[in-house]
């Protein structure tokens, strides 16, 4: 799908307030990145917590209020910063881009308010398959006070959505990464790791903490064939170390620690940046991954995958776990689509559904790295988020 590049170099302002661990400084520092190098805009992000940030984007120093990295001017989001409502002292953006409804200080609204020329103020909002999406992406909403008016942006794995991000390099860089056994080499000698058996499964683990863990822990301990777990520091470290603990007085599973039982090798990885959890979807034969934008990493791995999805109250999230299923699935045979629907709800859902079964899951492996490619290929068919939102407001603001 071809969407026009612009042109003309707009200036943006991206506004991030971190919530959901590191999934909205995530998914703002791809699109920041994306929107300054692949189409030629001038970026401000605004966060308001830089030591996330900094986990995720070497070099960034989180000490410091302002800063340009990767051609993004970073800022420190100081809610209180915001007092002088005029556009002259405030530079107010051509584009702005509040992420997740976070709120944008009111003296910046009326500072856009103000703004001589038009400016396109976009609502980025979470990631949904659901078919209500469509109806909703690009929907309008004028603001009750001033002529400004706040269009929706949905992310989505559907057309008539806004897609999801993905780099224009990001599938060459994932083929020169799997076809150079020496970058793979160097990539499990800076972990300190030996490279695995050819005959065991690769299995990364990022998640939040799981009641059915120990259920797998337990299955994978027990299987035939050898698995290595490869676990980033995270909510789940606790849980790996407990169960270890259990027979080798295990206390914790920090980073660069190890630990086996029978067919079961873990090793405890350090948290890496974005370019080295791509190398790790791209190192695993499967992948558990949380969240947003690890689950739209996975798919552009071509890998099997495992989603734990953000929970919410009343369970509002399971329709967009099925949603999601429904739609990453729908090239599957029923043997494999019903297996993978069974694990990932159980993986969601236990102790409230049935535990997950590794043996149902991984008998049908083969089809699901099938599919795993052949999906991507359709997710990029739709086109990605930065090239539909530089589409958008190229057509509102030429």
């Amino acid at each position: 799908m071809f969407l026009p590049q612009s042109t003309h170099r707009f200036t943006c302002d991206i506004f991030c307030r971190v919530i959901n661990n590191f999934g909205d400084a995530s998914v703002c520092w791809r699109l920041a990145q994306q929107l300054a190098n692949e189409y030629n805009w001038q970026i401000r992000l605004f966060i308001d917590e830089l030591t996330i940030l900094a986990q995720l984007a070497p070099g960034l120093d989180a000490g410091r209020k302002q800063q340009v990295l990767s051609n993004v001017s970073i800022e420190y989001w100081d809610h209180s910063a915001f007092i002088e409502p005029s556009a002259k002292v405030l530079n107010i953006a051509d584009v702005i881009i509040e992420a997740f409804a976070c709120d944008l200080p009111a003296p910046y609204i009326a500072a856009m308010a103000q703004r001589l020329s038009p400016v396109a103020w976009i609502n980025l909002e979470y990631l949904s398959s659901e078919d209500w999406v469509s109806d909703f992406h690009l929907r309008q909403s004028p603001h009750p006070r001033y002529a400004l008016t706040k269009t929706f942006f949905f992310p989505g794995l559907y057309a008539q959505t806004g897609g999801v991000l993905c780099e224009k390099n990001l599938n060459a860089q994932r083929r020169a990464f799997i076809e150079s056994t020496t970058e793979q080499a160097c990539w499990w000698t800076s972990l300190g790791l030996p490279q695995p058996d050819p005959a065991a499964t690769v299995v990364s683990l990022f998640s939040y903490e799981n009641s059915a863990i120990n259920v797998l822990l337990e299955q994978w301990r027990d299987a035939t064939n050898p698995l290595v777990l490869l676990v980033p520091q995270g909510k789940i470290s606790g849980s790996i170390a407990r169960f270890f603990g259990r027979s080798m007085g295990l206390r914790a599973f920090s980073a660069g620690m190890s630990a086996s039982v029978c067919s079961l090798s873990a090793y405890s990885l350090p948290f890496t940046d974005q370019i080295g959890y791509d190398k790790l979807l791209w190192s695993s034969h499967i992948n558990f991954v949380r969240g947003e934008d690890s689950f739209v990493r996975a798919q552009w791995a071509r890998k099997p995958f495992v989603w734990h999805i953000y929970a919410q109250a009343d369970n509002a999230h399971l329709p967009k776990l099925d949603a999601a299923l429904a739609n990453i699935s729908s090239a599957l045979k029923p043997p494999a689509r019903d297996a993978l629907t069974r694990f990932s709800n159980a993986w969601n859902s236990y102790p409230a559904h049935s535990p997950p079964d590794w043996l149902d899951f991984i008998r049908h492996r083969e089809a699901f790295e099938e599919n795993a490619n052949s999906w991507a290929n359709k997710l990029a068919s739709i086109g990605d988020l930065a090239q539909h939102l530089a589409a958008f407001v190229q057509n509102i603001l030429k």
